[in-house]
């Protein structure tokens, strides 16, 4: 039914054994670890950029979480509303919900696919997929400091002796590797809620996840140790360490990048803001001794006297009401010379 991902998931690994077994040998158990350890590189390589952008749709979410939150109080009845409204903030700032889950949607079909192809490998069986009989009998008959990669805690005993495997040794490889993969589960849930901010946190739902992803996953690691065979507890490691390494590494080139955008608008503004002592330039007045622009009509400028002078064509027309041209304006109109 999901052979679709089981023969993939069965190519990688045949393909790093092959690569591993000509370093250690075919049927050593390291040459299988490591397989199961690239098996897990190869897939996070190929998601490397979704987890990028997953990062950034996450960190874009935590901008506008207040106007979801003011979304929520101001439609608090009608769901259908805010689902619009939310889909119409999301679209505006470029956010899709579904590239955040993406990565680990695409790592639980891995997970379960080498789960049963690894369950599979079997003493007696033939062709498990993509492995032929021989490399069947390899993964069965190699073993890491003495047990079986197929082996687990709870396997009955039966089963056990035909791995020629003593549950003690299962114990002792088992058991250590829970308890680094439980450690390494919580502190890649913690490297990730410190990476939240103030609104997030404030969230119900949030501090809910948060909660399930830093005790109750890193607890269920340990848990359910006791069912996965050593190959599924170096596959969670291995998943986990890579995690915490591409969280470092990605977390630190975002704030590369946003401190320069920071530092860019800050130079931006000092840039377009006056100096200091300066005054500000209006732009509709013109400089002293600038020409005025076309169009605009000249200001009359102070003469001797303060009053303003024109040309003198225009004094020349110019005509007072009640004096007659050419008379002085001394002399009052119709007065007498006495005698």
């Amino acid at each position: 039914m999901l052979n679709f991902i089981y023969y993939p998931v069965s190519f990688i690994l045949w393909c790093w054994h092959w690569v591993f077994g000509k370093v250690f040998g075919e049927a050593s158990g390291f040459a299988w670890a490591l397989a199961v350890i690239f098996l897990v590189f190869t897939l996070r390589a190929i998601l490397f950029k979704p987890f990028v952008g997953q990062v950034r749709s996450m960190r874009r979410m935590q901008e506008f979480a207040p106007e979801m939150q003011k979304i929520k109080k101001k439609y608090p009845n009608d769901r259908q509303r805010q689902a619009q409204e939310m889909q119409k903030l999301q679209s505006e700032h470029g956010v899709n919900p579904l590239g955040g889950c993406l990565p680990m949607l695409v790592q639980i079909p891995v997970f379960i696919g080498l789960f049963h192809v690894l369950r599979s490998f079997k003493p007696g069986w033939g062709e498990v997929y993509f492995f032929d009989k021989q490399g069947v009998d390899s993964f069965v008959n190699a073993k890491l400091f003495g047990t079986n990669l197929s082996t687990f805690i709870t396997m009955p005993a039966d089963q056990l002796a035909q791995f020629g495997t003593e549950r003690l040794n299962v114990i002792l490889v088992s058991v250590p590797l829970m308890i680094v993969a439980s450690i390494a589960t919580h502190f890649t849930a913690r490297h990730s809620v410190a990476r939240q901010n103030q609104a997030a946190l404030d969230n119900p739902q949030t501090a809910i996840m948060n909660k399930l992803t830093l005790y109750i996953f890193p607890l269920g690691v340990l848990v359910g140790g006791f069912f996965f065979p050593v190959a599924i507890l170096l596959y969670w490691l291995s998943n986990n360490a890579w995690t915490l390494g591409q969280q470092h590494v990605v977390y630190k080139r975002i704030d590369a990048e946003e401190e320069e955008k920071k530092t860019a608008a800050v130079e931006t503004r000092q840039a377009l803001a006056p100096k200091p002592g300066a005054k500000p330039v209006n732009p509709k007045k013109p400089a002293p001794g600038a020409k005025p622009a076309n169009g605009a009509k000249r200001m009359p400028t102070a003469g001797p006297g303060g009053s303003g002078s024109s040309d003198a064509s225009s004094s020349d027309n110019t005509e007072i009401p009640g004096l007659i041209q050419g008379r002085s304006t001394s002399k009052k109109p119709g007065s007498k010379k006495r005698r």
